[in-house]
């Protein structure tokens, strides 16, 4: 490993902040020891702000219907194949009641954006399972609306929203989206939730479709400058009905090198190791974990539309992925020395 790197991961655990080439450096690194540094250090700033805790939250993927057309996604609304379902309220409060005596403290609600799901009826949703489960946090991943609807569901109970930014350079953004979606509105709607007070997650795709390593670092400036209480990364996974069919996907190592930097930059946030990193490698979410993460997400969802939410290729949706089987998670993650706890896991201001 070149000294001069070893000097930024020093600076970036100090400062928590490096200019856009420093960390341009570092995605570029490629070397193992680079990684297993970032790794350990990562690792050594969760224990100090979060100890061994890793959090869980009870995934529900309440509808594969979408009004966008995203290049890359496998529930994108010109995909005929695509197997559409629609959770109801009934069936929502079901999941919630059923992952609260797991001891589940943390929904989120995912979902293609489904103009069904209208401020009058997605609120109604966040007020029931708020009067149900009171102790609970109440996540929404629901997709671009406007301010004044953020505003209606944050009045209604909700308490965090994830929206990723896919990535922080206007001409990769349209790349990746049909021209009627627009960089400027998805900033615009992460703006927006910051400034109504809810708990923000933003995030990319590693490895996407004409992804740079500029690229990259422009998304680890904008995650620095921006904030967020949470960040999802994780690796792209193609999809066979979508134009990149045949691409590459991203890589455990790269999500796991962006995981440790993103880390060392914000010791408090939030950050998953996703589904998509178990996806793709039997120990991803271990590896994940082990390179600075905190949070998984289990599914939640009813076991008969699980399959028909697939957003990529071959995504997990059973075994530790699923929330009933939260004993395996627990004997997976004390395997490598973390603990699962099902509170609601807040982020840390540090």
């Amino acid at each position: 490993m070149r000294k001069e790197i070893g000097a930024l991961i020093d600076t970036l655990e100090r400062e928590h902040a490096l200019p856009e080439e420093g960390y341009l450096a570092l995605v570029k690194e490629g070397g193992e020891e680079t990684a297993r540094l970032l790794a350990e250090r990562a690792d050594a700033v969760r224990r100090r702000v979060f100890g061994s805790a890793v959090y869980v939250r009870g995934l529900i993927e309440i509808s594969s219907i979408c009004k966008n057309d995203c290049l890359y996604c496998g529930i994108r609304r010109s995909n005929r194949a695509c197997e559409r379902y629609r959770l109801s309220k009934e069936d929502i409060l079901s999941a919630c009641d059923e992952g609260y005596a797991l001891g589940f403290r943390t929904f989120v609600l995912q979902g293609g954006e489904d103009g069904y799901y209208t401020d009058e009826v997605l609120g109604g949703v966040v007020r029931a399972i708020k009067a149900a489960h009171p102790d609970c946090a109440v996540t929404l991943s629901m997709g671009e609306r406007s301010r004044e609807s953020y505003a209606a569901l944050r009045l209604a109970g909700a308490d965090r929203y994830l929206l990723r930014h896919e990535t922080a350079d206007a001409a990769h953004y349209a790349m990746l989206h049909p021209e009627e979606m627009s960089f400027d509105n998805r900033m615009r709607c992460l703006h927006d939730l910051k400034a109504l007070g809810y708990q923000v997650g933003c995030g990319f795709m590693v490895g996407s479709p004409y992804q740079t390593p500029v690229h990259l670092a422009r998304d680890l400036k904008f995650i620095e400058r921006f904030r967020p209480q949470m960040c999802g990364i994780g690796p792209f996974i193609p999809h066979a009905a979508t134009q990149f069919a045949d691409d590459p996907a991203g890589t455990v190592e790269m999500t796991c090198r962006l995981l440790s930097i993103i880390r060392l930059m914000h010791p408090g946030v939030l950050l998953p190791a996703t589904t998509a990193l178990g996806s793709i490698d039997p120990f991803g979410r271990e590896k994940g974990i082990l390179a600075g993460a905190n949070v998984v997400m289990p599914n939640l969802s009813p076991a008969s539309v699980r399959r028909k939410y697939a957003l990529y290729d071959n995504k997990l949706s059973d075994g530790a992925e699923s929330a009933q089987c939260i004993g395996e998670l627990r004997a997976r993650m004390a395997a490598i020395g973390y603990e699962v706890v099902t509170d609601r896991g807040d982020y840390r201001n540090c």
